[in-house]
C-alpha cells in the first residue's frame, strides 16, 4: 500500500534504502510476524537504490527510514529527513561511522543501530580467510578446476605456536581471540577497554599497538572506525611489523591506508591479506559490476594481488545474523514508536 494511502495511526511506515532480496526476504518475515501479534503495524517499502537526495521522495509518507553500512547520512540528508516528518534512523547494522548523529541528535532524530547480530558470523568468516590465504586454498582451487595437481607454492605454515595479535576485543575480536587459542596460537590482545576475563581465559595479556606490531604472525583488526583509528595501520605501523605478516580485516575499511597495504605486499613485508571491507566500498560493494571496469587504482591492484583475497563484505552474511539484525531493527523501530522506549541508540 502506498505510504500517502496509508492513515491508520497505528501503523508505522518504514522506508529500507540499499535494500537487495535477502534483505527484503528476512525484514518481510519480521515485520509479518510482529503485525500478526500486535494490533499496532508495520508497513514496509524496500528501495534498491542508497539514500540520496535524489532517492528521498520515496520516504515521503514515512515516519522511519532504514539504512545500510554504505548509505551516507549526513546534514543534508538529516535536514531533508526532519522537514517530511522523520524522526527515526535505523540503521541495520552495527557500525554508525556513516551517519551524523551528533547532528542527529541536535534536531530531534533518534538514529539506533544493531550493536550485535551474531558475532560468531564475522569472527568464523575471519578465521576461514586466513585458513584459505595460509594454505591457498584459493589458488588450489583454480588449479584442479584446471586439471593442474601441482602443489608448487602452496606451501602453508602451522598456525599452532604462532603469534596473532588481536585489535579490538568486543564480541567478535574475542571468539577470534578463543578461536585462534584453539588452534595453539599464542594470543596478544589490544583495546582501550580491556576484557580481563578473555585475557585470563585464553591466558594471554593486553599489550601496546607497537608489541601487536612487532611481535604477531598474524594481525586481526575487530575495532569501530573513529577518527583515532583511521588508517590504524599505516605505513609506519607496517614498517614495525615481523616480515611475512597476514594481515586480517572484517571490520571497517578505513582502518588501514590502502596504498600502504599495496606497498607492505609488493615489499613483502605483508605476506598476504584477508579483507572483508575497503575504504572506498561503496562505490563497489553489494553491486554486480562484472560489466564494468574497475577505477579504483588502490582496490584494483588489491584485485590483482594472488595472496590477497577480497569478499565484499560478506562477513556478516549467515541466516542467524539476518535474522538477528530484522529482529533488533524492527523491534528498536517498533518499541520506540510504539512506546517510546528507547533502545540500542547511537549517542
Amino acid at each position: 500500500m502506498p505510504f500517502s494511502q496509508n492513515t491508520d495511526s497505528n501503523t508505522i511506515n518504514i522506508v529500507f534504502f540499499d535494500s537487495k532480496s535477502y534483505d527484503i526476504n528476512f525484514f518481510d518475515q519480521e515485520i509479518y510476524s510482529f503485525n500478526q501479534t500486535h494490533s499496532d503495524k508495520l508497513n514496509a517499502i524496500y528501495v534498491k537504490e542508497k539514500i540520496s537526495l535524489h532517492t528521498l521522495e520515496k520516504a515521503v509518507g514515512a515516519q522511519a527510514v532504514c539504512v545500510f553500512v554504505n548509505d551516507v547520512v549526513d546534514r543534508i540528508i538529516l535536514d531533508n529527513l526532519q522537514k517530511i516528518g522523520i524522526d527515526v534512523v535505523a540503521l541495520r547494522c552495527a557500525g554508525y561511522d556513516n551517519v551524523d548523529y551528533e547532528y542527529a541528535k541536535s534536531i530531534g532524530i533518534k538514529v539506533f543501530r544493531v550493536p550485535a547480530y551474531s558475532p560468531h558470523s564475522v569472527a568464523e568468516h575471519t578465521v576461514a580467510l586466513l585458513l584459505s590465504l595460509n594454505r591457498k586454498i584459493h589458488r588450489a582451487y583454480e588449479r584442479t578446476r584446471d586439471n593442474n595437481y601441482s602443489l608448487e607454492g602452496l606451501l602453508g605454515f602451522d598456525l599452532f605456536g604462532k603469534t596473532a595479535g588481536i585489535i579490538g576485543t568486543g564480541k567478535i575480536g574475542s571468539i577470534v581471540a578463543e578461536i585462534f587459542h584453539g588452534f595453539g596460537m599464542q594470543v596478544l590482545l589490544y583495546d582501550k577497554y580491556q576484557n580481563q576475563e578473555l585475557a585470563n581465559k585464553i591466558n594471554s595479556k593486553y599489550v601496546e599497538l607497537d608489541t601487536i606490531y612487532t611481535e604477531s604472525d598474524v594481525i586481526t583488526l575487530h575495532c569501530p572506525l573513529f577518527p583515532e583509528t583511521y588508517h590504524l595501520l599505516n605505513k609506519s605501523a607496517f614498517d614495525k611489523m615481523k616480515d611475512g605478516v597476514i594481515i586480517l580485516n572484517t571490520s571497517r575499511g578505513g582502518l588501514i591506508d590502502g596504498e600502504a597495504l599495496v606497498e607492505a605486499i609488493k615489499s613483502g613485508k605483508v605476506q598476504a591479506a584477508g579483507l572483508d571491507v575497503y575504504e572506498f566500498e561503496k562505490e563497489y560493494f553489494f553491486n554486480d559490476l562484472s560489466n564494468e571496469v574497475v577505477r579504483d587504482p588502490v582496490l584494483a591492484q588489491l584485485l590483482l594481488f594472488n595472496n590477497v583475497i577480497l569478499t565484499s563484505h560478506q562477513a556478516y552474511f549467515t541466516k542467524e545474523a539476518l535474522t538477528a539484525i530484522a529482529q533488533t531493527t524492527i523491534d528498536n523501530i517498533a518499541k520506540f514508536k510504539f512506546a517510546g522506549v528507547v533502545q540500542n541508540l547511537v549517542e
